[in-house]
C-alpha cells in the first residue's frame, strides 16, 4: 500500500510516495535531510545554485558510502567463505583419522 511520507529540504516540503515500511522510509528520508544539512552548513550562501551543489555533494557522499558498505559486505563474505572451507576442510581430516 502506498503511503507518503513529506521532507523538508532548503525551507520547502516534499513529499513522496512509498511502498515500503513507512518508518524505514522516514529513516532513509531523514539521512538525506541529515546529509542535506551537514553540506548546507559547508556553504554560507543560499542561492537555487548552492541548493544544486549541496545536495549534488550530499548524494556524492551517500553514494561513496554505499560503494564502500558494498565493499566491505563482499570481502565479509570472501573471508567467510574461505573460514568455512578450512574448517570443512579441518573436520574432514579430523574425521577421516
Amino acid at each position: 500500500m502506498e503511503q507518503l511520507v513529506t521532507i523538508e529540504l532548503f525551507g520547502q516540503p516534499y513529499t513522496f510516495k512509498t511502498e515500503s515500511d513507512i518508518a524505514y522510509a522516514k529513516e532513509v528520508a531523514d539521512y538525506l535531510v541529515k546529509e542535506v544539512a551537514r553540506f548546507e552548513t559547508q556553504h554560507s550562501s543560499k542561492s537555487s545554485d548552492n541548493k544544486f551543489v549541496t545536495l549534488f555533494l550530499a548524494a556524492l557522499n551517500i553514494a561513496n558510502e554505499n560503494i564502500e558498505l558494498k565493499k566491505k559486505h563482499s570481502d565479509l563474505l570472501r573471508d567467510i567463505s574461505k573460514q568455512s572451507a578450512n574448517l570443512i576442510r579441518a573436520l574432514d581430516v579430523a574425521v577421516n583419522e
